[in-house]
């Protein structure tokens, strides 16, 4: 199934079409990394996705996600696996407030369940964490010049944050028995990032470079998730094919380091960790409408001392231009 979705993206990335040469150089820069990725103290409810895909329309849109894990139902080596699977439905947009500011939105419902050897099968569902961010544009180049001239480099410097509100549940009890800490639809804190955004241009060609901080702190039932750092390298490319549809693939890297949870101020053991993915993407518009997939495959692994294992995560999008 793995190598099927694989594929699939990969053909579709790669259909022939005619590049269109005065398009404004960055005119599908990605966006922010960061969305109500937290959990699992090793992200198992998030992450990476990217914030706004590749594309700098001001839109709403609904996106799915889907993540495959699998964690330990013990701390011992021979404690069974459990097959887990975190699904999320978003309605997410990006309004500008004047020239330079945007603000960002995520509202989401999560629905995940798994599967233990021995026990029965666990679903839980409802609203997730509600984030809100603005992000600045410190740099952006001039756009008519980039027409006039198109083999200027053209390059963008975006600085910002957010808050992700408390608004999903956080249940205690579904921690019980696994070392996944990550299988609930909220964290039950206030949590606040900070982050930078870069992107290079050149005619329809690009490279996006992100990096964001998560602070989070802890919920009423004395639990504390880990602060997380994400960042992403990527490469991307806009092409039109007979004037009415664009496709933008983009390949690249993402990352996410987890500092350690706690618990009544004391380090919870094993909840530390990082994943190294690599991504391939498309997006395409048509008019005002616009849409998008994305893959990820963790190539290097170490969440919850090897106790939690991603599978995959893809992603799927309908956004309309407002």
């Amino acid at each position: 199934m793995k190598n099927l979705m694989l594929g699939t993206l990969f053909f579709l990335a790669f259909i022939p079409v005619k590049a269109n040469p005065i398009r404004d150089s960055i005119a599908h820069e990605p966006s922010f990394l960061y969305e109500d990725c937290d959990v699992c103290g090793c992200s198992g409810n998030g992450g990476s996705m990217g914030y706004g895909g590749n594309f700098t329309n001001n839109f709403i849109g609904v996106r799915y996600m889907h993540q495959s894990y699998k964690s330990r139902d013990g701390i011992f080596n021979n404690s069974p696996w459990v097959e887990e699977n975190f699904n999320t439905m978003q309605v997410w947009s990006k309004i500008p407030i004047g020239e330079k500011i945007s603000v960002h939105a995520i509202v989401p419902y999560h629905f995940h369940n798994r599967d233990f050897k021995a026990k029965p099968h666990q679903k839980i569902n409802g609203l997730g964490d509600i984030s809100v961010l603005a992000f600045y544009e410190l740099v952006k180049t001039n756009k008519d010049s980039l027409l006039l001239n198109p083999d200027k480099l053209a390059h963008t410097l975006r600085a910002g944050g957010g808050i992700k509100a408390p608004t999903g549940n956080y249940e205690k009890d579904n921690n019980a028995g696994s070392v996944n800490p990550s299988f609930q639809v909220g964290t039950g804190s206030w949590d606040y990032t900070l982050g930078l955004d870069y992107s290079l241009g050149y005619r329809t060609y690009g490279a996006n470079v992100l990096l964001n901080y998560t602070f989070k702190s802890e919920n009423n039932l004395n639990y504390h998730f880990g602060n997380q750092t994400n960042y992403g390298l990527s490469f991307f490319g806009s092409f039109n094919t007979l004037n009415a549809v664009s496709f933008s693939p983009s390949i690249g890297i993402a990352g996410e380091i987890f500092e350690q949870n706690k618990q009544y101020n004391q380090p919870v053991s094993n909840t530390e960790g990082d994943v190294l993915f690599t991504q391939i993407g498309l997006h395409t518009t048509y008019n005002k409408w616009s849409f998008g997939a994305n893959l990820m495959l963790p190539v290097q692994q170490n969440l919850n001392a090897g106790l939690v294992e991603v599978n995959y995560r893809t992603a799927f999008y309908v956004n309309f231009s407002i």
